[in-house]
């Protein structure tokens, strides 16, 4: 009787201590005006472009704030319509613009915003959804503490499809671990 017991609590303990990787999973929708549409739970979104039509939607589905990673001038970003938009409908509006290089201010930026608090949950998007998923795996590493494997996985689920990006934002988010 005592070895099913232990293994049992074996089962229970990597079942606790394995990570959220493993209870979370990453769900594709379809939002009107949002492309790559990619969120875990009520946790967190990445995406990529989004129409200013969009915000309420985004409000509506529970998100606090919108991470918007895209430059000023990339096509169709509206920046200051997309912000008005979010006040409007109670949501945190923050402007980080990163053009995908390695840029360790950028990363800075981001997670000094997400340990602001009422960020989360946070709606996060760029032209794509890569850029934005890449940050989401920053956060899970330098913030949350996970595994590098466990973030890595899902930020690949999320759309972060630039393997030399992920290499050296692992790199950042390892040499930037915050309490």
């Amino acid at each position: 009787m005592r070895v099913p017991l232990l293994g049992a609590a074996a089962l229970l303990l990597i079942a606790v201590f394995a990570g959220p990787a493993f209870t979370q999973s990453v769900v594709t929708e379809e939002v009107e005006g949002v492309r790559n549409f990619r969120r875990i739970g009520t946790t967190i979104a990445c995406a990529g472009a989004i129409t200013t039509d969009a915000v309420p939607e985004i409000a509506r589905m529970g998100f606090a704030s919108i991470i918007n990673l895209r430059l000023a001038e990339e096509p169709g970003n509206d920046v200051e319509g997309a912000r008005a938009a979010a006040e409007t409908a109670g949501v945190n509006y923050i402007h980080i613009p990163w053009d995908g290089s390695d840029n360790f201010d950028v990363f800075t930026q981001f997670l000094d915003a997400m340990e602001q608090s009422g960020v989360e949950p946070a709606f996060i998007h760029c032209a794509g959804g890569g850029r934005a998923a890449t940050m989401w795996m920053i956060k899970r590493i330098s913030l949350d503490h996970w595994d590098v494997r466990q973030a890595e996985e899902e930020a690949i689920a999320l759309g972060a499809g630039n393997p030399e990006r992920r290499r050296f934002a692992i790199r950042f988010a390892q040499a930037n671990h915050r309490m």
